[in-house]
């Protein structure tokens, strides 16, 4: 299955049913009067989330989702039926745009989460309906309200509480398939990784989700190599874990390379809490260890109890410290998270 994190589609609900123009005709009774039914309803276009879903592949094939309009009403009092509603499933973590691809309608990270994205159109009145002693017998009803119609950007952004960085050839891959069941393609050239991957990290009897970025180069907020184009994916992380290829030259450049591009694409995402690790250290001398990891100290500028982690993927060294470290800082977030939420809902209830 092919991975697709943006969609562009149009939408439409139903317009409304038109009411009838009617009058009883029956044998044997004198005054028949208007009997027209309203018209039904149109169908609405909802979205739902679903929780086995990680990718819009299903929108690459069709763009326009249209629902029926409303059944027209009938004589003999007979409203018309309403129509079928159109539901969309989405990955949870999708977002909503619309057609400018800025302005955010919904954001849906919820599995079994339901909204309205276009209300269908009410259905007319019958003829019926506008009876009235001055008007007994009125020959005119209504012809349905029109439903929406709309323009909108469907964009993935994957749920992982942490997510990997680093330049091609960091042993990103390696690192997800050795802590994670995910296969990963794993070679030794670089982009390997042409999509993010989710890998699940079990530690200690706790086990948390861990994305694999494909590896950004110098330029990539212009559009060098894969771009920035699933940097939106780790938006969403607790925590990054950055990895530096310590048997390259300069790791201190390595690291100031990622960083800068993840400043160009998002500040926000520049703040998040980072760990820096210097990877491959099996194919490294003791006194190289040493050295590489004092320089990505200083170009990291990391406070004091703060340590550059020292990792081989590959071998399994000093990775499940790795983890346990990056568990901690989830599980910090998520109840830092918690406690915001709860004062925010004290708050509204002291005003109500």
């Amino acid at each position: 299955m092919k991975f697709l994190d943006e969609a562009k589609i149009f939408v439409k609900s139903g317009d409304g049913g038109a009411g009838c123009v009617s009058f009883r005709r029956e044998k044997f009774i004198e005054f028949g009067g208007p009997d027209g039914g309203n018209g039904g309803r149109g169908g609405d276009i909802i979205v739902e989330v679903v929780p086995n879903l990680n990718t819009l592949i299903d929108y690459r094939y069709q763009q326009h989702f249209k629902a029926r309009r409303g059944y027209h009403g009938m004589g003999k009092m007979r409203s018309g039926q309403d129509s079928e509603d159109i539901v969309m499933r989405v990955p949870v973590g999708t977002q909503i745009f619309d057609e400018d691809k800025e302005t955010l309608l919904f954001d849906l990270t919820k599995p079994g989460e339901r909204i309205v994205l276009c209300r269908g159109g009410d259905g007319g009145f019958g003829n019926a309906h506008f009876k009235s002693s001055t008007n007994q017998s009125p020959r005119h009803a209504g012809q349905g309200w029109p439903g929406e119609e709309r323009w909108i950007w469907l964009r993935l952004k994957l749920i992982a509480d942490a997510g990997l960085v680093g330049l091609p050839n960091a042993g990103k891959s390696t690192m997800l398939a050795a802590v994670s069941r995910a296969k990963p393609k794993i070679a030794d050239y670089p982009f390997t990784t042409l999509k993010p991957q989710l890998g699940v990290v079990h530690v200690d009897e706790r086990e948390f989700v861990l994305a694999d970025i494909p590896g950004l180069i110098e330029g990539a907020h212009e559009g060098a190599g894969l771009g920035t184009k699933f940097l939106g994916h780790v938006e969403r992380c607790r925590v990054l874990l950055h990895l530096i290829d310590g048997t390259q030259e300069d790791v201190a450049g390595a690291y100031k390379t990622i960083r800068k591009e993840l400043k160009a694409y998002s500040p926000e995402l520049a703040t998040k809490t980072e760990l820096v690790a210097l990877n491959k250290i099996d194919a490294l001398m003791e006194e190289e260890i040493e050295e590489k990891a004092a320089a990505l100290k200083k170009a990291a500028k990391l406070k004091k109890g703060q340590i550059v982690y020292r990792v081989s993927g590959a071998a399994g060294m000093g990775v499940t410290e790795l983890m346990r470290k990056m568990l901690e800082i989830i599980d910090a977030d998520k109840a830092r998270e918690a406690a915001e939420q709860a004062e925010t809902m004290s708050g509204i209830e002291i005003e109500a």
